[in-house]
C-alpha cells in the first residue's frame, strides 16, 4: 500500500473528494475593486484522529481539519517583530488559517498542531526545505534540501493495552515498574507546551535551576494513585526513581500521536548515509532569512 495513505492531507495522483478547489477570481459588487479571491483550502489529516478531545470540542472524533492556504496577511504575522518576540507568531498564523473558527489553535494537541504547520508550510512555500545541518559522522556543515512531502507521515499512538489504560479523553493510566505507583498522565496541548516553555524561560531569566525534566513531569501527571492534588504530584515527581521517570516519559512519547519527519541523508563530504529526522529550524517558516 502506498505511503501516500499516511500523508498529512497531501493528495497523491488519485483525485480525492476533499481536494481543495483551485483559486478563482470572482466578480462582485463590493468595495473590493470589483473582485475577490477565493483562497484554496485543504483537509489535513490530524494524527490524533480526534480521539483525545472532549466530546464538546469541534475536533472530537474528526480525522481531518480544514485549513486555508497562507496569504500575505499570514506573512505579515510571520514577519512581525513584536509577535516573534512574544513567541506567538506561529499561534496567530495557525488560528488565522483554520477554517472552523470555533477551534482555538491553542487547544489542539501538539501533534495535530505540528501536522497543520507542516501542511501550511508546504502550501505556502513549497515542499522543498533547505536548511543547514551537520553530518553526524564527520561533522561537516552543509546545506541539505529535504522534501517535506516525501519525509512526512503520521504516527499514531503506539502504546499497548498491557502498558497503559487509555481513558479516551486524552489521559492514560500506567503503573510505574519500580515504585508500583499508579500514575494518570495526559497528552499536551498548545497551551500546555506554551506554559512549559514559559516556565523554563522564567527560570532561566531568574537564574534558577531549569529543572526541565521535573517541570515536564509536573505538566504531564494529573493524578497519583487517584490523588490529583498538586502536593501529591510534586512529591512523586521530586522523589520518583530515574527508572520510573524515564519509563513514564517514554510512555508519554509513545502515546502522543504526532508527525514523523524523516528522510534519507547522504553527506557530501564523507558519503555517510542515514535516515535523519528533519530539523525544524528558523528556515522552516522563514526560508528567505
Amino acid at each position: 500500500m502506498s505511503r501516500n495513505k499516511d500523508r498529512l492531507g497531501i493528495p497523491d495522483n488519485t483525485p480525492m473528494p476533499a481536494d481543495p478547489p483551485p483559486q478563482v477570481l470572482e466578480q462582485n459588487n463590493s468595495n473590493q475593486g470589483g473582485f475577490s479571491f477565493v483562497v484554496p483550502t485543504e483537509f489535513v489529516e490530524i494524527p490524533s484522529q480526534g480521539r483525545y478531545y472532549p466530546e464538546n470540542h469541534p475536533l472530537a472524533n474528526q480525522e481531518t481539519i480544514e485549513i486555508k492556504q497562507m496569504t500575505a496577511k499570514e506573512e505579515d504575522i510571520l514577519t512581525s517583530r513584536t509577535l516573534l518576540k512574544k513567541g506567538v507568531a506561529l499561534d496567530r498564523v495557525m488560528q488565522s488559517i483554520i477554517v472552523d473558527k470555533r477551534i482555538n489553535a491553542s487547544s489542539l494537541l501538539v501533534g495535530d498542531r505540528n501536522a497543520i504547520l507542516i501542511a501550511a508550510r508546504i502550501s505556502g512555500y513549497g515542499a522543498d526545505y533547505a536548511t543547514n545541518i551537520r553530518c553526524p559522522n564527520c561533522g561537516t556543515k552543509q546545506t541539505h534540501t529535504f522534501n517535506l512531502i516525501g519525509a512526512t507521515s503520521v504516527r499514531h499512538s503506539t502504546v499497548s493495552e498491557n502498558e497503559v489504560v487509555d481513558n479516551g479523553d486524552g489521559t492514560f493510566v500506567a503503573t510505574l515498574p519500580v515504585t508500583k505507583v499508579e500514575v494518570t498522565f495526559r497528552l499536551m496541548t498548545g497551551n500546555d507546551e506554551k506554559n512549559l516553555l514559559q516556565q523554563i524561560e522564567n527560570a532561566r531569566k531568574s537564574k534558577q535551576g531549569e529543572n526541565n525534566i521535573t517541570r515536564q513531569l509536573k505538566q504531564l501527571v494529573v493524578a497519583v494513585n487517584g490523588d490529583s492534588s498538586q502536593e501529591t504530584i510534586n512529591y512523586l515527581v521530586n522523589n520518583v526513581p530515574s527508572t520510573d521517570s524515564r519509563y513514564l516519559r517514554n510512555l508519554f512519547a509513545n502515546a502522543t500521536p504526532d508527525v514523523n519527519l524523516t528522510e534519507d541523508f547522504e553527506c557530501i563530504e564523507c558519503g555517510h548515509e542515514e535516515n535523519m529526522e528533519v530539523p525544524l529550524t528558523a528556515d522552516f517558516f522563514w526560508p528567505d532569512r
